[in-house]
């Protein structure tokens, strides 16, 4: 019985495999954003160049029309920074983890040129798009995996955390940015978050040295590959100074073990962010980000329930199935119970606090969007800068999932889920195909497309995604 449970909780982690494996070829190779660009640079100009001036990257897709986005020239390519370079407002985390696949796809192109293949080892070409875009994606499922675990140990339920797991993967942008726009670095920040959460589950408990440690130079790898997720760690931070005192008061630590442990993370979390500090002193002469980019924010937030509720680009409204996942979250962090059978590997009396960690976590992505005064993301797909809180939709809606009797979730909170699915899914389509104006949402309209345009012409957008992807992010021709 014990191998064959064994077995049994393994189903799901093969399902979740072989479907990442199944969607590999949905992955576009090629960059169109300047985003992607910018991203991107960093890694072929250190690997290649050995220097963070980006004039060759920028001037190469500039030149052959592939740099196509509004005043890239003027931008990128007319302006010097402080220090004499060419401005670069990214981050450099995402070249970070793309640079392994990198590395090794430059050695296997120079071992093909040795063989007479004819392929240019020049960091640009074709296996090169195709080595990063691949990485997003690969990273994109092990944020999904990560999510997965996390939901099964906080909540219980394999099956249900591999429900949620699947509908947060299709039914969110995450899966635009694993599969349409992988140059981005959001698949990169939702394994980098989850990567996080994962391991400040596991620290939490006894928060040992090394555990402190490996937390801060995990929570500089979030802040390395978007800024903002740095705001993420508030909630262990949060933890930590909340489970210290009951400890030293238990007589179990000392304040010199405390304050040991606290000079160690931060200290990890200083050295690990190094690289993003120096590329800063590089390109604009001091240790923070472009003015430009510091410009953007109004620190009250002004925007923040714009952020989530907007009709016309919030949250809720570009992706149906956070509403759930939102309220899982709450039910979890006010105690609510699971019914059934969950066995999750954190005890009741610390899963309710668990759960207003998260819902912390999420505020504070939340506060960062709502402090921008381009908080809308228009010209994107979907509120791009949440992509991050994937782990924690997926605890959520696990919570909410297993909230319920199994009748009321298999019927009714299911399909609720497929419609949550569906809606992104045709919103990716639309986006794709300029049905709809990529500044906003108009939800009656987006409805009427969902439900009766992309039905009608699924067959030829099929054919055109697989067989003529470049087409399909051209206008739909009326049937």
């Amino acid at each position: 019985m014990p191998l064959l449970s064994q077995r049994l909780r393994a189903v799901p982690w093969v399902f979740l495999i072989l479907a990442f494996a199944i969607s590999l070829p949905a992955v576009t190779v090629r960059f169109y954003a300047s985003d992607e660009i910018e991203y991107f640079a960093y890694l072929r100009s250190m690997w290649f160049d050995g220097d963070l001036s980006f004039d060759n990257e920028y001037r190469y897709f500039y030149d052959r029309g592939i740099a196509r986005g509004w005043r890239f020239k003027e931008t990128f390519l007319d302006g010097p920074t402080a220090t004499g370079l060419r401005v670069n407002f990214a981050p450099v985390g995402s070249a970070i983890l793309w640079a392994p696949f990198y590395i090794v796809t430059d050695a296997g192109v120079r071992v093909a040129r040795a063989a007479g293949v004819d392929v240019a080892a020049d960091g640009y070409s074709t296996p090169y798009i195709a080595s990063v875009v691949y990485a997003s994606a690969f990273y994109g499922f092990l944020a999904i995996a990560l999510s997965a675990h996390a939901a099964s140990r906080v909540v219980g339920g394999a099956g249900a955390a591999t429900v949620s797991a699947l509908a947060v993967w299709i039914g969110t942008p995450l899966l635009f940015y694993m599969y349409l726009a992988p140059g981005f670095s959001h698949a990169c920040s939702a394994f980098a978050v989850a990567a996080f959460v994962v391991l400040w589950l596991y620290v939490r408990r006894d928060w040992p040295l090394w555990g402190v440690v490996a937390l801060g130079a995990s929570a500089a790898l979030m802040g390395m590959v978007r800024e903002q997720d740095l705001f993420i760690a508030l909630g262990p931070a949060i933890d930590f100074l909340v489970w210290a005192p009951r400890r030293v008061q238990a007589g179990a630590l000392s304040w010199p073990a405390v304050l040991m442990r606290a000079i160690a993370g931060t200290a990890a979390t200083t050295i690990g962010f190094l690289p993003q500090l120096l590329s800063y002193v590089v390109l604009f002469g001091r240790a923070a980000p472009s003015a430009t980019v510091q410009g953007k924010m109004t620190w009250t937030a002004p925007h923040l329930l714009q952020v989530l509720a907007s009709p016309t680009n919030g949250l809720l409204f570009w992706t149906p199935v956070a509403l759930p996942a939102l309220l899982g979250l709450i039910w979890l962090a006010l105690g609510g119970r699971q019914i059934g059978r969950h066995e999750a590997e954190i005890d009741p009396g610390a899963r309710a606090w668990v759960g207003v960690m998260c819902l912390v976590m999420v505020m504070t992505q939340l506060y960062v969007g709502g402090a921008l005064d381009t908080w809308a993301g228009a010209g994107s797909f979907g509120q791009r800068r949440l992509v991050g809180l994937t782990i924690f939709l997926v605890i959520g809606l696990t919570a909410f999932i297993t909230a319920f009797p199994r009748p009321v979730g298999r019927y009714a909170i299911y399909p609720l889920l497929v419609l949550g699915v569906w809606w992104n899914l045709g919103l990716t389509a639309q986006f794709g195909t300029r049905l709809m104006d990529r500044q906003r949402l108009d939800p009656p309209q987006n409805a009427y497309h969902n439900f009766v345009t992309i039905p009608r012409q699924l067959p030829v957008l099929a054919h055109r995604f697989l067989r003529d992807r470049q087409s399909f992010y051209q206008p739909l021709q009326s049937p």
